[in-house]
């Protein structure tokens, strides 16, 4: 499958932003370098979907797998294309297009387990300089918890609070929130609108089957509004 068809475009970065994604990858424990050596990739290259600067919606995920690093493209795993499915169902000639793609740190780590919060808050500012200049819309579909809680690093106390309390409510999935998010030092924030999802991976048993429903649901609620 072409997954350039599918949606997924790669758009140029600031150089000083890939520099210093590069910089802080040289020296990074835990990226799963083997996997890199083995699709003959470049472990320092971030892998970042991106898309559109006037992109209505963006997904914000976790990180690239396997399957990312051999394409070179995020969301092109298991989970991913339960994304794609979704939205190639809804628009075929288009799919992806029309979306902004991020993760939280753009390189695999080893054994597919999450970053470390420690990790998160080294990449946080160039990757949240990277939503913040290079996408221009508000509302941000996460998939899963470590994605939904990025957006409580480097805030204020009363974001990371209302975003705590809504991950704990029973209507996490349903509901969405709004926030005044704030970027790095030289970047000026905005208010963001949350819309959370689970992780759309195979092994979260719970959600993987209800997932493109829900995705559904969302996009409806988004892009009819």
């Amino acid at each position: 499958m072409c997954w350039v068809c599918c949606g997924i475009r790669v758009s140029d970065r600031q150089p000083f932003i890939d520099a210093g994604l590069r910089a802080l990858a040289a020296d990074l424990k835990g990226i799963d370098r083997s996997v890199y050596t083995a699709a003959g990739r470049d472990p320092c290259e971030p892998i970042f979907g991106l898309g559109p600067a006037h992109a209505k919606i963006a997904f914000f995920g976790r990180d690239p797998g396997r399957e990312e690093v051999e394409v070179g493209m995020p969301f092109v795993g298991a989970g991913g294309r339960q994304i794609r499915n979704v939205l190639h169902a809804r628009q075929p000639e288009t799919a992806g297009d029309a979306y902004f793609w991020v993760n939280t740190v753009p390189y695999k780590p080893m054994g597919n387990k999450a970053w470390s919060m420690s990790v998160k808050r080294q990449f946080q500012p160039l990757v949240s300089e990277v939503l913040l200049t290079q996408w221009q819309g508000v509302d941000i579909i996460t998939l899963g918890r470590e994605a939904f809680f990025w957006f409580a690093i480097a805030q204020s106390k009363l974001v990371a609070e209302v975003i705590k309390a809504h991950w704990a409510s029973s209507d996490r999935f349903t509901n969405s929130l709004q926030i005044d998010y704030q970027g790095p030092a030289s970047v000026t924030g905005r208010t963001l609108r949350l819309h959370p999802l689970p992780h759309p991976s195979p092994l979260n048993a719970v959600w993987f089957k209800r997932f493109p429903d829900m995705l559904a649901t969302r996009l409806d609620a988004l892009e009819h509004s």
